[in-house]
């Protein structure tokens, strides 16, 4: 069976919110924050540390 990674990861998180609940404003800003950090100019370099 073959799952999209996109949806594991969805799945891992949805687990993870359960098991260690969070506040929802972290939950927020950590999404949104790698969000942005994904578009920006530290992009190669979070690549690069993280291959």
């Amino acid at each position: 069976m073959s799952v999209p990674l996109w949806f594991f990861i969805a799945c891992l998180g949805l687990v993870g919110v359960k098991l260690v609940r969070p506040p929802w404003w972290l939950v927020i800003v950590l999404l949104l924050g790698g969000y942005l950090l994904a578009d920006s100019v530290l992009a190669p370099a979070i690549d690069t540390a993280t291959k």
